[in-house]
């Protein structure tokens, strides 16, 4: 029987790259009818971009071999038989232990990557040569139950100003689902642990300014309808989706870049693998010049020792973390009250 299997062109720094798509038909999102071809295709189109936002980083890929709403794992290490364009570098685990991790350094690699049915690419927040030490300061805005996507937007605006008199220059992109993801291009000269009480710094800032719309509380009960800032999401091997993602969800999101005049207005829903290539095409790559002015985190790194003077500490680790230094107890705060 002969094979269903289809070869693409993508082009590249180093010339055009043949890659092969086994089962191109194979329906990845069933609502919209959309292939593993399609999904191939869209990284072709928007290659440039996507490797500029995440390429050089080690990269987790999270893999949907039965389309979405199927089973999911998540790939660190390359697998037996990655093409020699497909590279590794190795990195420390929270575990201490090391491991190679999969970098993309061009869009053939993204598309081998859809061939591999990797639907959400998960870039981290340092560079390959780099590992250990952010480039990226990364805050993202995770709306609770009865808060959207309109209420995140006011808390990106001012922790926008935040960032500028700590002296960062946000950029900003949707999650791909109901939140946002608020970036700042950092001097890679502060190991994840630093970036993550600048983050934490930020983030309670933000809350004195917006108590009623903005909480940095990490147990769930005590969030409330606000806008929570998700300050784990700055740790060693913590990623969020990257610039020009999918999402695995049934209308095809994107997790998409957008200036800061139009975020105000824009859908969310409305980025999606069938309308984010002519969207680039058309309104360019609004984190095209990203990272070619880093700022420091010394200012944020400032707030972090004031808010500890006044008492305020360390906040928790997710659970998979081992303890940390001044960590607080790691129950959530009604179980402690009966206890």
């Amino acid at each position: 029987m002969a094979s269903e299997a289809v070869v693409i062109t993508v082009p590249g720094p180093n010339g055009d790259r043949e890659v092969r798509i086994s089962s191109p038909s194979r329906v990845l999102w069933p609502e919209l009818g959309i292939t593993k071809l399609d999904l191939a295709n869209y990284l072709v189109a928007v290659g440039d971009a996507f490797v500029r936002a995440n390429g050089d980083r080690p990269v987790s890929l999270e893999r949907f071999p039965e389309g979405v709403g199927g089973e999911v794992f998540f790939s660190k290490n390359p697998p037996r038989g990655a093409p020699d364009y497909v590279r590794a570098v190795p990195v420390v685990y929270p575990s201490a232990r090391s491991h190679p991790q999969l970098v993309i350094d061009e869009p053939a690699a993204a598309v081998w990557g859809a061939q591999m049915n990797t639907i959400v690419f998960h870039p981290w927040a340092s560079r390959a040569e780099n590992s250990d030490n952010p480039d990226q300061l990364r805050i993202d805005l995770d709306p609770q139950p009865g808060t959207d996507f309109s209420d995140a937007v006011p808390a990106a605006i001012e922790l926008r100003k935040v960032l500028a008199e700590a002296g960062l220059d946000a950029f900003i992109k949707t999650s791909g689902n109901r939140g946002l993801h608020v970036f700042a291009p950092i001097e890679p000269t502060h190991e994840f642990q630093d970036v993550r009480h600048a983050v934490i710094a930020a983030a309670r800032e933000l809350e004195r300014r917006m108590p009623d719309k903005v909480t940095t509380n990490w147990w769930k009960e005590e969030r409330g309808e606000r806008i929570f800032v998700d300050f784990n999401q700055a740790n060693r091997d913590r990623t969020m989706a990257g610039a020009y993602s999918p999402r695995a969800l049934a209308h095809a999101p994107v997790a998409t870049p957008v200036t800061w005049d139009e975020l105000e207005t824009v859908n969310p829903r409305d980025f999606t693998i069938l309308t984010v290539p002519d969207r680039l095409a058309t309104v360019g790559d609004p984190w095209e010049h990203f990272g070619e002015k880093p700022g420091t985190i010394d200012q944020l790194l400032g707030w972090w020792q004031c808010d500890l003077d006044a008492g305020l500490g360390e906040l928790p680790f997710p659970p998979d973390y081992p303890k940390m230094p001044g960590e607080p107890p790691r129950v959530q705060p009604s179980r402690a009250k009966k206890d």
